[in-house]
């Protein structure tokens, strides 16, 4: 039995520049930060030649190209997996719609799992550019890099995206104590709403040239924040930068938010969060928030959602079993 671990993701600033129809034309940044929640793949070779599939939903069959999981059909196909094999699919939350970038380090775990089960020893980097070029090129899926990005490689990062399609990244730099001062102001709560990620992002893509004032300033905010982090190292400035950001984020498209969503994040505001924003795409899934501790208890009693205390996640994907 082999087993991948693949860390999901939040994203502080830069979002949407990430995205080939913007960066291709004025370059992308993003920063984000892999947080200690995972996507679990598990590989078992079977006695027959049968593929059996269990996750949201189960499958079982004869042939890789009869595989309905498109990502599960890419990652065997792209890796030379044929028959023969169960895979399993387990995730710490809720597995799709929830802005935390699942569907992408899914991928990048199915395929560090399968090259593993394969023999091969692939760099976490090529996982990433891997994996970006079968959910965006081969499925076609109207999303960005960073997700993958983050997967592999874990770490807060300051990533570039050139007009070539290159990704350039840079591991932000923080002691263990700036660190833990850092994830210590984060606090995520679950909305209970999924939406389609594809379906905004779809919109954003379409709406790139009319938004681009937006997205440059989008994109602005990555160099201010990644000079906060390493010069104060206590992330003082992430709050402001997450409202504006978010304020910009929701002029891009339709659906980014909700009155419902408005709502929570004022309760916030006026109960000590500094700022915050709609993890992903927006539309539902987490709400991220950046507050001090002691405001911790007041949000969550106040906004009265579940919530998830953010611990930050260095490693990236890797293999935590494998067979002698």
């Amino acid at each position: 039995m082999l087993i991948s671990k693949t860390p999901l993701r939040i994203s502080f600033a830069g979002g949407g520049t990430d995205i080939r129809s913007f960066y291709a034309i004025h370059g992308g940044a993003v920063v984000n930060a892999a947080i200690k929640q995972y996507v679990y793949v598990i590989l078992n070779r079977r006695f027959d030649r049968k593929i059996r599939i269990t996750g949201t939903a189960a499958e079982e069959v004869e042939h890789v190209s009869d595989i309905r999981h498109d990502l599960v059909r890419s990652a065997l196909e792209a890796t030379g997996i044929q028959a023969g094999i169960d895979i399993a699919i387990l995730s710490d939350i809720p597995s799709a719609g929830t802005g935390l970038g699942s569907s992408s380090a899914l991928m990048v775990g199915l395929l560090h799992a399968c090259h593993r089960y394969q023999g091969r020893e692939v760099s976490q980097r090529m996982l990433a550019e891997q994996a970006c070029e079968i959910e965006i090129e081969v499925l076609r899926a109207p999303i960005g890099k960073q997700d993958q990005y983050a997967a592999a490689l874990g770490g807060v990062r300051h990533y570039r995206f050139h007009q070539d399609g290159q990704v350039e990244e840079e591991l932000i730099r923080m002691t263990d104590e700036q660190l833990a001062v850092l994830q210590g102001k984060l606090l995520l709560f679950y909305t209970g709403m999924t939406r389609s990620a594809s379906a905004i992002l779809r919109k954003q893509a379409d709406h790139s040239a009319k938004n681009a004032d937006y997205l440059m300033k989008i994109k602005e905010q990555c160099s201010l924040l990644k000079r906060d982090l390493e010069e104060g190292g206590r992330g003082d400035g992430l709050g402001a930068i997450l409202h504006e950001g978010w304020e910009l984020k929701k002029r891009l498209a339709d659906g980014i938010t909700n009155p419902i969503i408005d709502e929570w994040y004022q309760k916030a505001i006026r109960n000590g969060a500094s700022g915050g924003k709609v993890a992903g795409a927006g539309g539902g899934g987490f709400l991220l928030l950046c507050a001090d501790e002691q405001y911790h208890e007041a949000l969550r009693r106040e906004i009265g959602l579940q919530a998830l205390e953010v611990r930050l996640d260095s490693q990236g994907t890797r293999i935590v079993a494998c067979p002698e």
